[in-house]
């Protein structure tokens, strides 16, 4: 007769087992499994395939490059004060220039007020990097407008 640690042992082991089996069933999908599938094999019969113009593919790579260069200008801005800038800088820009706010405008000036990002010191971190924009003096593009950037401060929890 077993006992009940006997027992237990034995359901563990045949779980183990099951899992075991699982995973070499996946491993096997997995080899089997093509690394490249053709795009019309992967849509339905009766979609359409639509292919960008060779010019308008052009343009599209270029923007992107533009916005990879713009975010990795911003990345060298942060990085002498930000300590996690080479683990975790990209992904604080993508984020600051995700985040809400507010915009105001007035007679000379264009401000946008980042809402406080996820921590306090993320925010702090946007905050110097728009201080250092804002030296730049830069204007709105077609008018006389000055950029001023700011980030808003988180509210204490008591």
């Amino acid at each position: 007769m077993q006992t009940d640690e006997q027992r237990l042992e034995t359901t563990i082991r045949r779980k183990i087992d099951q899992v075991r089996q699982r995973a070499t069933e996946l491993r096997a999908l997995f080899r089997a499994t093509p690394a490249k599938v053709p795009l019309k094999e992967t849509l339905a019969s009766d979609t359409a395939i639509y292919r960008l113009k060779r010019e308008k593919k052009h343009l599209a790579d270029l923007i992107k490059m533009v916005a990879y260069q713009a975010e990795t200008d911003l990345l060298a801005l942060i990085r002498p004060r930000y300590a996690r800038a080479d683990d975790e800088g990209r992904t604080l820009i993508q984020s600051a220039l995700m985040a809400s706010g507010d915009l105001e405008v007035t007679e000379s000036e264009l401000r946008i007020t980042l809402n406080p990002l996820s921590s306090p010191h993320r925010s702090e971190a946007i905050r110097r990097l728009c201080a250092q924009l804002n030296a730049t003096a830069t204007t709105f593009p077609g008018s006389n407008l000055r950029l001023v950037y700011d980030v808003k401060h988180h509210r204490h929890v008591a």
